[in-house]
């Protein structure tokens, strides 16, 4: 079995998530590939680029593969699990579903409109702790990749905060309320799970049976 962490939108594969994470599945002496989604270039990030990014990390044997993706990269590994047999499993960290209905309006019809003009948005970037122009392309690729397609049986882990306020808990309960393959975990928790992580990494173990 191959493992892969997906890290979210404008993070990194050193965030505390990717780092607990990875740590634990050193203490287990289990490999997990983390690799950097921002490719070295984050403006010109898509939803593609991702899905084609981490399909280059699949083992060339066929091996199966377990992906743990949060927020962003939740989303990006359910449309990598619906479109690759070789993925057997899918762990989702406050996943992303209905990420553009969400974010956009936060940034207000105005600045959208500018942002379409201007071709580039300036937004936060955490991993990098300063602001990166990220070009409008990421949102009509984004727009292209719709949940109701999602509709592979494959075991699927969801862990969100009831707290959440980038990605509402109603978006999973949405996912899993008609999927009977996915099994939803609500955790006192906001989007960052940070307060929780013991808590994702037991649950995460023993879903993956991991030892």
């Amino acid at each position: 079995m191959q493992y892969i962490y997906l890290h979210g939108f404008a993070s990194s594969p050193n965030s505390a998530k990717a780092r607990y994470i990875g740590d634990r599945f050193t203490e287990s002496q289990k490999k997990l590939i983390i690799p950097d989604l921002n490719y070295g270039d984050f403006s010109e990030l898509t939803i593609s680029r991702q899905l084609e990014q981490v399909k280059n990390e699949f083992s060339p044997d066929a091996a199966p593969v377990t992906l743990i993706g949060s927020s962003l990269g939740g989303l990006t590994a359910a449309h990598l699990g619906q479109k690759y047999p070789q993925v057997q499993r899918l762990v989702l960290l406050a996943p992303a579903f209905g990420f553009l209905s969400h974010w956009l309006p936060q940034l207000g019809d105005e600045a959208i409109q500018q942002w379409q003009e201007e071709k580039y948005l300036m937004v936060d970037h955490y991993g990098e702790q300063r602001q990166l122009p990220l070009s409008y392309n990421f949102v009509t690729d984004a727009a292209k990749y719709k949940e109701d397609v999602l509709q592979r049986p494959i075991p699927t882990l969801i862990l969100h905060g009831k707290e959440d306020e980038v990605i509402p808990i109603q978006a999973s309960q949405e996912f899993a309320r008609y999927r009977p393959w996915v099994e939803l975990v609500e955790l006192n928790s906001d989007h960052s799970l940070g307060n929780v992580m013991p808590e994702i990494w037991q649950a995460l173990k023993l879903f993956c049976q991991i030892p």
